[in-house]
């Protein structure tokens, strides 16, 4: 059996976004139990020169929802980033996962050969479409995943590996 490009993103992205979002619920009920603002967490960071938690969250938003559309050939839609609560964060995961819902197997057809360009801050890079879900949307998505875990763990949330992989679905 073959692993099609829509079967290795489309419900990957789906699954690790849904855990995402359980993960920020988490969050908030972890805060409202330690009397604190939710709020705080949104904004932490691991260090001065990296992004606050609510820009990894967007990122890994941006990441899922551009993938399917580069691999269709599509525009995605685009998402102010405005998020800054934990609340709205959970919505625009839920806008994400609403998209890539709307996507079907056959919208993938032909996306393993096509062309992908990507500008960066570092230049131009060129793929074709199993190589860019191999090599760069996969990865980007999965790194701004796992640092907002990481930030939520260093802030005290009581999250674990169970929580970051989700309910395994047969």
């Amino acid at each position: 059996m073959s692993l099609s490009i829509y079967e290795a993103s489309i419900p990957v992205f789906v699954h690790t976004l849904t855990s995402l979002r359980g993960i920020l619920q988490k969050a908030a009920a972890h805060a409202e139990t330690k009397k604190f603002d939710p709020n705080v967490l949104a904004a932490s960071r691991l260090a001065p020169d990296m992004f606050p938690l609510s820009r990894q969250v967007q990122i890994a938003s941006d990441a899922a929802k551009g993938a399917a559309a580069r691999l269709t050939g599509t525009e995605p839609p685009k998402f102010e980033d405005t998020e800054k609560t934990l609340d709205e964060l959970v919505a625009r995961i839920d806008r994400t996962i609403d998209y890539l819902k709307s996507f079907n197997a056959a919208q993938f057809d032909g996306a393993a050969e096509r062309v992908v360009n990507l500008k960066t801050p570092r230049g131009e890079l060129t793929f074709n479409g199993v190589n860019f879900l191999r090599h760069w949307a996969l990865p980007n998505f999965f790194f701004h995943v796992t640092t907002t875990y990481n930030l939520l763990r260093h802030n005290g949330v009581e999250i674990g590996k169970a929580d970051y992989l989700g309910r395994v679905q047969s």
